[in-house]
């Protein structure tokens, strides 16, 4: 098969372990983006098969029907709305969906957390310019981090990664409240966890809240303003989810009003994101460039599915199809 790994940036999926599965087939990865559907259309053209790297490319309708030797797309993890899954299964594309853990994106939001509460960026920044113990150069940001100890974790949403999340929270000594659908107040509550009072109580009382949510229909834009506005001045909001759970713009008029005061980010509304873009011009944002998946055991566990089946597919024996009526097109 002719297959196209697409948005490899690092050009790491060539080091991996898994990648010799695909020997004898002609593989070629692309480590850059291309955001026309035009040129991707070129781009992409020629090939059976299209590994994606989670949401990194988007397949519409329009991409679709320009792609007439397309036969597979293969998903590392789960499709998440970036695929237009009735427009592939029409033009007989199947969908192979992979696997994932939450272990990963756990450890990545408690790290932003550990390394938003104590300033650890700016000061560590700081003392290559010969600052000793500045966290800025302005006065109103100079202040002392906090040790989580004590303080209120808000977590909305107790699936995988929230679960783990929460542990690390009642490992530091936090206070770990749940806000999320009757099933996870359940779930957390079976754990020994509290579910806030209320929504408004969820954000008015988090000094660090975090969101933990798939992004679906229901969902999109399901932080407002209004909920953002209830949060503390020394509040941390976290997300290592998805950016859309946030109403649009919604976070960037916030922030430099103070509720909250602080936040930690790995995902965005447009990635990769423009270096020009609002929040990294704010001094309370720390951000990352979307690694909550981007770390070796994972891409292993990821790419090593993906590629079984690309494998099996090719050998007539399709697995992992999401929309199997795309098989008999």
């Amino acid at each position: 098969m002719k297959i196209a790994i697409l948005d490899d940036y690092q050009d790491a999926v060539r080091s991996l372990d898994s990648f010799s599965l695909l020997a004898g087939h002609d593989v070629k990865v692309f480590n850059s983006s291309t955001r026309g559907l035009g040129q991707l259309a070129i781009r992409l053209a020629p090939f059976d098969a299209v590994v994606l790297i989670r949401e990194r490319t988007a397949f519409s309708a329009a991409l679709l029907a320009r792609l007439p030797n397309l036969r597979l797309i293969v998903q590392t993890g789960k499709v998440a709305g970036h695929i237009d899954v009735a427009a592939a299964t029409a033009c007989g594309v199947a969908i192979a969906e992979g696997v994932g853990s939450p272990v990963a994106p756990a450890e990545l939001t408690w790290a932003l957390i550990m390394a938003a509460s104590r300033r650890i960026v700016p000061y560590a920044n700081n003392l290559k310019d010969g600052l000793w113990q500045t966290a800025s150069i302005n006065p109103a940001l100079n202040g002392l981090g906090n040790v989580l100890r004590g303080r209120t974790l808000a977590i909305w949403g107790y699936g995988k990664i929230g679960k783990m999340v929460a542990g690390y929270g009642r490992a530091f000594g936090m206070v770990v409240t749940v806000w999320g659908g009757a099933a996870s107040l359940a779930a957390a509550a079976a754990d020994g966890y509290q579910a806030a009072a209320s929504r408004e109580a969820f954000f008015e009382q988090a000094d660090v809240l975090s969101l933990h949510l798939r992004l679906v229909e229901a969902t999109c834009a399901i932080v407002t303003a209004a909920d953002l506005a209830r949060m503390k001045r020394t509040a941390l909001f976290v997300n290592t989810s998805r950016a859309e759970l946030v109403e649009a713009g919604a976070l960037e008029a916030a922030l430099p009003q103070g509720h909250p005061g602080w936040a930690a980010l790995d995902v965005f509304a447009s990635e990769p994101l423009s270096p020009d873009a609002a929040l990294l011009r704010m001094p309370t944002v720390l951000a990352t460039p979307h690694l909550g998946y981007v770390e070796r055991d994972s891409y292993e566990l990821y790419f090593e599915a993906a590629f079984r089946h690309l494998v099996n597919f090719a050998e007539g024996k399709p697995s992992g199809i999401l929309n199997p009526a795309a098989l008999t097109r």
